[in-house]
């Protein structure tokens, strides 16, 4: 009989930190081979984590644990948290962080839009907050932050608070079987639709991470080994780690993805009671029930279970207990003898206390998900004092293939000291078959974190990672897409895993940038004029920027019917002829068409512009996007100025790499008649006129400097423009034309038109015949959008070459005809990600499924608090002092500006302090505004508005928010 999968939990995402590893799959393969991850600890490290020479010499200590490297490190950026802050706040605390955040990655739950998701957190006692306080006490604004960054009241809610998680968010301890606790308690706020997913973490680090002192009748090892059910078992050891599960009911997980580690069928919690020898001592009962109670839950029998994981502590009393409970448990619910396989991790890494269980259910994951049981880890023989015959339980001495019944189910027991014991009752996923993805599209890879090292360790660990696994690359993107958008970008293009796998590790055809300390940056659109213009330029468009060919098809559709077919055609097909395209009266409604349909597409993404620019037809296009024209009126604009200027005679332009005055001067010399056409810039303008003498010039001009014929067939911009002017004066003069919404330079005068501002008819007259001041009009933006981005929004990229001559941040959407440019397009618009403009990435990734990637690759600073190690190297320390003393002093008696620079320092923990440095940048919060405040108060007398501070943001606005004070406190009544 099937079971009901409705209640199911699916696990979707792990991630944890453990002793003796890097990383989860380096623990799993240690596992699988047996090996003891615990270390035995040398004197000098021991001294350093600050412990007696009296203790370290006596005979009964024991410097052995499951050591967990770089446990003071932190990664504050990341999550925005002072340098002060990250002193006083436990280890346990600061992992947990990581590690949750490493988990809703591994589960590839989308940030910035979680579904509703729960926290359950445990960790062990503060050893960090007790040897804060065992030197000397705490002044109470210096205790009030370090009791809220060690206390386990406050970790769930803080996930919760820097992950942007709404679920319910709850400290869970009940000693060793927190974290299984916590999961129970998980579990049930999904099956009652608190929360749509939830995560489960715990952590288990003392401080400092050391040895212990044996005691005969003790928990705690002799040997400095645990070994579980072994007869040499003499009790457990410590171990240090961290682990992390992310949950979603069984029904969602398979809508969104990815393929999860395992699916929990049941889970239950009981209490020992009174019935046991005393507070700290197993019960038999207790452990039998709670199995029995969660294959209850389970709705499975004990026979088709093949592998138990343990609490598996190696004591005398607790290992026998153990082994009579579950085979009680199990044999009476129908399991045979020696059917299931029993795994103990803290023979491997020891007892992580409040985060053994989830260590160990992770461990359980594997083996179902792999269908390998590892050995027990330095087992040698069987316990004498266990209940062998006919037990359901056998101890593999090495790695097996499974060997159980199928489906794949385990149980994981975790029990706490004072009698709270979990049972967890799990199953093998079902997989999903391998995808046969075509790499014919190119997709867009987008990576992105704190800080720049940290972008090139994630990079360095994709690349490695789509090496060996060869994911979809559709998948990849997808997937990467849904992460945060941290500060530090890199986008590469490719069309399979491992072409962007060979660009991450070469570098070549990847493209870096940051998002800018304020915020979004503006964008100014180029928009390009004839003779950019090539047969199928709108096929990349097509290809790599959504939305585009729903706005292209409503542009044609403003065109006659006649028009808009033979458009298509030029703008679609690459063997359309180039000559016929070349011609004036399609070539400009061509560009047109394109241009705004591209950046109708962009602003739909995200890019809206906040400044227009167009050169020659370009401008027709900017003063569309801007408002000035509605689309019908537009494209009939356009189309009459194309036919008119194709009915002018035939003339040349020619490009010249010199200034206006050199340009003149050339002319002058050679004696030809041409005319200055363009000034785009200091050293580029244009000149135009009669084919003949066009063309005589550029062969008079030899080598003197840069010269180019351009791809057009009339002398725009000249005299022979004139005839076009006097018939579209009727045109306009029928056209209504509206106020700009987006600021508008103008080719004519190089001016720009305000959003709101007059646009006089005239201006669509006078740029036929007039120079393109195209250099005058990016100087006029430039100046008003200092921080922008000029985005060439057309084909080629004339325009992002002059603007970029000017020093300005160009991006040309297209590259113009290349081997590969729907891979260019899409390279760039990528870039204008890592710029810092507003672009949602999951839009430009196309379709795909979530899967497991490489997460977030934390590695931050060591942290120690002054009040720990006495540290006088502390910003605090170092900073100039202030006397404490100063009640009531006037403004010109006291350095404002250096007891601010002190009261930050002390506060954010920052060395590197100026007029421009953040408050909320550097990690403070309303809380550390509050003691600024009262610093203040208490050292020069005078009550800051609050409200004052938390908008003067800066060192240098508080600063002059204080001096302000002082100099009214001072002035007489």
């Amino acid at each position: 009989m099937d079971r009901d999968r409705s209640l199911d939990i699916a696990v979707t995402g792990v991630a944890g930190r453990f002793p003796g590893v890097s990383t989860i799959a380096e623990w799993w393969s240690a596992l699988v081979a047996g090996t003891v991850l615990t270390t035995h600890l040398n004197r000098d490290l021991l001294v350093r984590a600050g412990v007696p020479d009296d203790l370290l010499d006596d005979p009964d200590y024991v410097p052995a644990r499951g050591y967990l490297a770089d446990a003071d490190r932190f990664d504050n950026t990341l999550f925005r948290v002072s340098a002060r802050d990250a002193e006083l706040m436990d280890p346990q605390h600061r992992l947990m962080l990581e590690v949750a955040w490493a988990a809703l990655e591994d589960a590839a739950s989308p940030f910035g839009d979680h579904p509703v998701t729960g926290v359950y957190a445990s960790d062990s006692g503060s050893g960090y907050l007790r040897s804060m306080l065992a030197t000397s006490p705490l002044d109470p604004q210096t205790l009030d932050q370090a009791i809220h960054g060690t206390e386990p009241d406050f970790i769930a809610s803080l996930i919760s608070y820097k992950l942007d998680l709404t679920g319910p968010s709850i400290g869970v301890r009940t000693a060793c079987s927190s974290s299984l606790v916590g999961l129970h308690l998980a579990i049930t706020a999904l099956l009652n639709g608190e929360c749509d997913q939830a995560l489960v973490v715990a952590a288990g680090i003392d401080f400092p991470q050391a040895g212990y002192l044996h005691v005969d009748g003790g928990i705690n090892s002799r040997r400095g080994a645990c070994r579980p059910f072994d007869t040499t078992a003499d009790g457990v050891i410590a171990g240090s780690g961290v682990a992390a599960v992310v949950l979603r009911r069984l029904a969602d997980a398979a809508l969104v993805g990815p393929e999860a580690y395992g699916v929990i069928l049941g889970t239950a919690v009981n209490n020992d009671g009174a019935a046991k020898v005393g507070y700290y001592a197993p019960s038999i009962e207790g452990q039998e029930a709670v199995i029995r109670a969660a294959l209850n839950s389970a709705d499975v029998a004990a026979d088709s279970i093949g592998y138990l994981e343990t609490h598996g502590t190696g004591t005398r009393i607790g290992d026998p207990i153990e082994w009579s409970a579950a085979c009680a448990a199990l044999s009476e619910l129908g399991a045979r003898p020696g059917q299931v396989a029993v795994g103990g991790l803290k023979a491997n890494i020891g007892h992580l206390d409040s985060a053994s269980g989830l260590a160990s259910l992770i461990k359980a994951l594997f083996v179902v998900k792999e269908g390998v049981v590892p050995p027990l880890a330095g087992f040698t023989e069987l316990n004498p004092l266990l209940e062998t015959e006919d037990s359901p339980l056998f101890i593999p001495a090495e790695a097996m293939p499974w060997a159980g019944p199928e489906p794949r189910r385990a149980g994981i027991s975790s029990f706490g000291i004072g009698g709270t014991n979990v049972h967890v009752v799990i199953e093998q996923a079902q997989t999903h078959p391998v995808r046969s993805v075509t790499a014919d599209t190119p997709r867009l890879v987008m990576v992105s974190a704190a800080d720049a090292e940290a972008l090139s360790r994630a990079t360095s660990r994709l690349a490695d990672h789509l090496t060996e696994a060869d994911p979809p690359l559709t998948d990849v993107a997808v997937t990467l897409a849904g992460r945060a958008q941290l500060p530090e970008r890199l986008v590469v293009t490719g069309r399979h895993a491992g072409e962007v796998a060979v660009r991450l590790t070469t570098g070549g055809g990847a493209v870096r940038g940051r998002l800018s300390d304020v915020g979004a940056r503006p964008a100014v659109f180029l928009f390009p004029g004839q003779g950019c213009q090539y047969p199928g330029m709108a096929v990349p468009f097509l290809e790599a920027l959504p939305g585009f060919d729903a706005a292209l098809a409503n542009c044609l559709a403003s065109f006659e019917p006649a028009i808009a077919t033979r458009l298509r055609r030029a703008l679609v097909e690459r063997d359309f002829p180039a000559a016929e395209l070349a011609a004036t009266e399609l070539a400009q409604p061509a560009l047109f068409a394109v241009e705004f349909a591209a950046a109708t597409a962009l602003s739909a993404l995200g890019v809206a512009p906040a400044g227009l620019v167009g050169h020659s037809l370009g401008e027709i296009v900017a003063a569309c996007v801007a408002g000035v024209f509605d689309l019908p009126t537009a494209t009939r604009f356009v189309v009459a100025r194309g036919r008119a200027m194709q009915n002018c005679p035939a003339g040349r332009m020619l490009a010249l790499g010199c200034g206006e005055g050199a340009a003149r001067s050339l002319l002058s010399e050679s004696g030809l008649e041409l005319e200055i056409a363009a000034i785009n810039g200091a050293e580029s303008c244009v000149v135009a006129g009669q084919a003949d003498a066009v063309e005589k010039f550029h062969s008079w001009l030899g080598d003197r400097i840069f010269a180019k014929l351009l791809r057009t067939n009339r002398a725009f911009h000249t005299a022979q423009m004139e005839p076009v002017v006097a018939q579209l004066a009727r045109e306009i003069a029928d056209i209504d034309l509206r106020r700009p919404v987006v600021p508008l330079a103008v080719n004519a005068t190089g001016q720009l038109v305000p959003s709101g501002g007059q646009v006089r008819p005239e201006i669509f007259l006078e740029q036929i015949r007039r120079p393109v001041l195209f250099a005058d009009a990016l100087a006029a933006l430039a100046r008003s959008l200092p921080d922008a981005v000029f985005i060439e929004v057309g084909p080629g990229r004339v325009l992002s070459g002059l603007a970029e001559a000017e020093d300005l941040t160009t991006v040309p959407l297209s590259p113009g005809r290349s081997e590969h440019p729907d891979e260019e397009l899409l390279l760039a618009i990528g870039k204008l990600w890592t710029l810092g403009l507003p672009l949602s990435p999951t839009t430009l990734c196309g379709s795909g499924e979530r899967i497991h990637l490489p997460t977030y690759p934390a590695s931050g600073p060591r942290w120690l608090a002054p009040e720990v190690a006495g540290n006088p190297g502390h910003p605090a320390a170092t900073a100039v002092a202030a006397d404490a003393a100063v009640a009531s002093v006037e403004a010109e008696t006291v350095d404002v500006a250096t007891l601010m620079t002190t009261w930050w320092a002390e506060l954010l923990g920052a060395a590197q302090l100026g007029a421009d440095s953040d408050f909320f940048q550097l990690g403070g919060d309303s809380m550390l505004i509050t003691q600024l405040a009262r610093k203040v108060y208490q050292e020069l007398g005078i009550r800051v508005p609050l409200r004052d501070m938390l908008v003067g943001q800066t060192l240098g606005k508080q600063t002059t928010i204080v001096l302000d004070m002082l100099e009214k406190s001072a002035a007489p009544c």
